[in-house]
């Protein structure tokens, strides 16, 4: 009887840690509205990563889920463009970073839009929805602090038919110029 006690023990208190850490470091996310098309669509589920931003920084094109900016209620999911101390700037239907225009073969179409060139501060990101011209975003004149973002883009789990690790686009590399 003890060791059938001790072995039942064991294992609830293994799955306790196995649920403390899925729920440490993993968060679903439901999309809503269209900013994020034609990469995410209305009502699409993703699993989001929290972990990862504890090893490592935000890289140009992470997708992150964050708090809304000027306290506004619920989560974002936006595309990460800029990083801190970078020059961000859009003219003539492209984005510039550091003077060099971005390859976006993500977005649904070109911003028609102009943003004048600023720097983006310490410990903040530029963000912008891949359906750039309604999107919510950095370009309204807002950044999203580093500890506002909860976490990365992993996977889509839903509807089925997009299941699928979210894909990457290293913007580091789609600088034209580079």
């Amino acid at each position: 009887m003890k060791s059938f006690l001790r072995e039942f023990l064991m294992t609830i208190i293994i799955a306790a840690i196995i649920v403390f850490a899925f729920q440490f470091s993993l968060q679903t996310f439901i999309v809503v509205m269209s900013s994020m098309e034609p990469s995410f669509h209305d009502g699409q589920r993703l699993l989001v990563n929290k972990a990862v931003y504890h090893f490592d920084e935000p890289e140009r094109g992470d997708v992150v889920v964050f708090k809304a900016p000027n306290g506004r209620k619920g989560d974002y999911i936006k595309r990460v463009i800029a990083l801190p101390g970078d020059i961000v700037e859009i003219k003539d239907s492209e984005v510039y970073i550091n003077d060099s225009a971005l390859d976006e073969p993500y977005i649904m179409n070109p911003p028609q839009y102009t943003l004048e060139a600023q720097e983006v501060p310490k410990n903040q990101y530029f963000v912008l929805g891949d359906n750039r011209n309604n999107s919510d975003d950095s370009h309204h004149g807002w950044f999203v602090p580093r500890e506002d973002i909860i976490g990365k883009a992993w996977l889509s789990i839903w509807p089925p038919s997009v299941w699928q690790v979210v894909p990457d686009y290293p913007l580091n590399e789609a600088l034209t110029g580079s």
